[in-house]
């Protein structure tokens, strides 16, 4: 497949590094000099964007305003580039809708390896989002066990199962998409959105999820291991 990416950088030089660095890995490149720029760029590629490398500290508009209004009508993975480094600027970014965070001067390696990484975990979730056959805000039910994307809320038997947030994604995940074999590395990169670098903590979190919904945690019904290759959601017909 290929990709295109967006880079958004008031600096040429930089601006037009960035362009030769992802030009030899393959990929498209579209320019923009500010934020607003970036916008109308991104209007006009009528969705065939797969990925924004934006600058943070840029003229007529900043990165994150910017970032902030692409989220509105886009979910393409953003990834932020800044001369600064403090934790504030991170937090920001992040939580405005940023998937990655790399700090000015950085090297060509480090930024590929970034891009190839974003769209990666970026095309797991297409794969997941295409294969839904049903709304986004529709109750998931799988025999006695019911979840509710709106208000967060778990049934099993009609008795309210209280899960935190990442165990909540998790069970939605998989009921989402009833006898599809998940990795545990994809599991942890489509619910944190950043690269597994250990999957301990899905193991962790598919033990803690089958105390909590199954009957017989020792032999459950719903959430199946599919030896050597990860976890799925069992879907049996009544």
């Amino acid at each position: 497949m290929k990709h295109t990416i967006l880079v958004v950088e008031d600096e040429k030089g930089l601006r037009d590094a960035i362009g030769i660095y992802l030009h030899t890995q393959g990929y498209d490149v579209i320019y923009a000099s500010n934020g607003q720029d970036g916008l109308d760029k991104i209007a006009k590629a009528d969705d065939s964007l797969h990925l924004a490398i934006v600058d943070l500290m840029m003229p007529v508009m900043d990165g994150l305003s910017m970032i902030s209004e692409v989220r509105k009508t886009h979910d393409f993975p953003i990834i932020i580039l800044s001369a600064r480094s403090e934790e504030i600027d991170k937090i920001n970014g992040l939580t405005i809708g940023a998937d990655d965070y790399l700090t000015k001067p950085f090297s060509s390696m480090e930024l590929l390896a970034r891009v190839k990484a974003a769209l990666r975990r970026y095309e797991n979730y297409l794969e997941v989002k295409n294969a839904r056959d049903v709304p986004d805000d529709a109750c998931l039910v799988n025999r006695d066990l019911q979840l509710n994307p709106i208000t967060k809320e778990v049934f099993v038997c009609g008795n309210p199962v209280h899960l935190t947030p990442k165990e909540f994604q998790i069970l939605e995940l998989l009921m989402r998409n009833p006898e599809r074999v998940f990795a545990a590395s994809e599991i942890y990169e489509l619910v944190w959105k950043e690269d597994a670098i250990s999957t301990e903590t899905i193991t962790v979190h598919i033990r803690k999820l089958r105390e909590k919904i199954e009957e017989d945690p020792k032999n459950p019904q719903y959430i199946q291991v599919v030896w050597g290759l990860g976890y799925k959601m069992r879907k049996e017909k009544r």
